[in-house]
């Protein structure tokens, strides 16, 4: 199958929406962006062995690229709109190619963004999608405006997806069915939450999306923020299925450390929960204080987190002077 004849039986929208002047099939995309807002960009590469696992379902595959990049959207507060997909692969399989293109067109009807043009080449599977969303002039989240008086909250529940990809390693299995396959599919096919994320423009000071664990992306937000904060690490939220396998300071460590939740993180003030819990699931974690760090609590005692077990990028590469 030829490179064009790929592109056009997978991944060439059947219709596209009036912001899309040129789409897929020419040498760069025209796209129409409203007056009066202002455009969210952001780019993610999955590379197999190191984002995801080898044996990975290719329609969880899709929907899990699509997904990591429309958290990022959801942590701007931004309403998604197009998205571009480079795509290297080692060879046509066109199985594997039909189920990926599903498990994306699916995650992307859900969330109506548009693919809008990208690229397709041969070599080691990897994966690089560019999202492309919109917010009113002046409204995109950051993680910097942090305030001191602010409650810090978290959405959904943690640790989970930390549980599932041990169990999609084979490293453990729960003793529940039930639960896990709730935690592998929190690992395959996280949700962005870009609902929230758009409802937190209105009152939000600083968001992050939960992916390298909580304990090291809260640490942007202190950092990028000037401030300080205070976890109570006995108010994070854990399901039944992690609370069956891991409990006390063995469970608070493996919460904040794990990462993919693709969870929000975000600090606000606490006036503004009352209305945003109606709709959506939070719980309030912590305060920003004064100060330069995170601290964190557990049964009312200061305790010691270590955090070096979230994810690192290039955790065994020299890249010298960059």
């Amino acid at each position: 199958m030829r490179e064009f004849d790929l592109i056009e039986s997978f991944f060439t929208p059947k219709q596209v929406s009036e912001s899309v002047k040129v789409g897929v099939g020419d040498d760069a995309a025209v796209l129409r962006v409203s007056s009066g807002y202002e455009l969210v960009v952001s780019v993610d590469t999955s590379v197999e062995g190191i984002h995801f696992l080898p044996d990975i379902n290719p329609y969880d595959l899709g929907h899990r690229v699509l997904a990591v990049n429309l958290s990022d959207l959801a942590a701007m507060g931004a309403e998604p709109l197009w998205f571009t997909l480079a795509l290297t692969i080692p060879k046509v399989n066109v199985l594997w190619l039909k189920a990926f293109s599903q498990g994306l067109n699916a995650l992307a009807h859900q969330f109506s963004i548009e693919l809008v043009g990208g690229d397709t080449t041969q070599g080691p599977l990897s994966i690089t999608i560019q999202v492309f969303g919109r917010v009113p002039v002046g409204a995109a989240l950051l993680r910097s405006q942090a305030q001191v008086g602010d409650v810090i909250c978290v959405s959904g529940s943690l640790g989970d997806a930390y549980l599932g990809l041990k169990c999609a390693q084979g490293q453990m299995t729960l003793a529940n069915a039930a639960d896990q396959a709730y935690v592998l599919d929190r690992y395959y096919k996280p949700f962005p939450q870009v609902a929230l994320g758009r409802a937190l423009s209105k009152v939000a000071h600083a968001v992050i999306d939960v992916s390298d664990g909580l304990c090291a992306d809260l640490n942007h937000v202190v950092k990028a923020s000037g401030v300080g904060a205070v976890v109570a690490c006995d108010q994070l939220p854990l399901s039944a299925a992690f609370c069956g396998v891991a409990s006390g300071l063995e469970a608070v460590e493996m919460a904040l450390s794990g990462g993919d939740d693709y969870e929000l993180c975000f600090t606000l003030p606490a006036c503004a929960l009352k209305t945003l819990a109606r709709e959506f699931k939070i719980t309030v974690i912590g305060e920003v204080v004064e100060g330069v760090d995170v601290s964190y609590h557990y049964d009312d005692a200061r305790v010691n987190i270590d955090c070096s077990q979230g994810y690192i990028h290039f955790s065994d590469v020299d890249i010298g002077g960059i």
